[in-house]
């Protein structure tokens, strides 16, 4: 199994700031109700309730993209949640991280990939398996290259 996830730390201690369409935005027809942005959201804030145990994770290689999670994207991750059925996961398994979605068949664990060249892991006494952090939001980067 290859290592499919770069981490890296949270910095909170700058504050940015930017516009924010609290109507939110239409995928339909236009609103010229949003000419003047008043409001500001912080991402920090908003994305990360837990700074001390909050990581962000590259995501590398594709076992992910059904899901529409693709190689470069962003993940925020949360050390301190406990694990809920069908969460998203950073999980480490003999000696490598893997990011999947957990289901529990019994007394086992299966990390479920979404992409079907990946086969499910089922996970037995006999690995060595902790569940690192759970993914709370995912940033991917939509601009195509060119």
């Amino acid at each position: 199994m290859a290592k499919n996830l770069e981490i890296l730390s949270v910095d909170i201690s700058s504050s940015l700031p930017l516009p924010y369409a609290d109507e939110g935005i239409r995928a339909g027809f236009p609103s010229p109700a949003q000419d003047y942005l008043e409001l500001a959201l912080d991402l920090n804030k908003e994305l990360i309730q837990h700074p001390a145990s909050t990581f962000y994770g590259r995501v590398v290689g594709d076992s992910m993209k059904d899901e529409g999670i693709e190689e470069g994207d962003v993940l925020v991750i949360d050390k301190s949640l406990d694990l809920q059925e069908d969460d998203l996961a950073v999980c480490f398994i003999d000696g490598d991280f893997t990011l999947k979605r957990v289901r529990f068949e019994g007394r086992h664990a299966l990390l479920v990939p979404s992409n079907s060249a990946y086969p499910t892991i089922k996970v037995t006494s006999d690995n060595d398996f902790i569940v690192w952090g759970i993914v709370t939001y995912t940033i991917k980067k939509n601009r195509r290259r060119r």
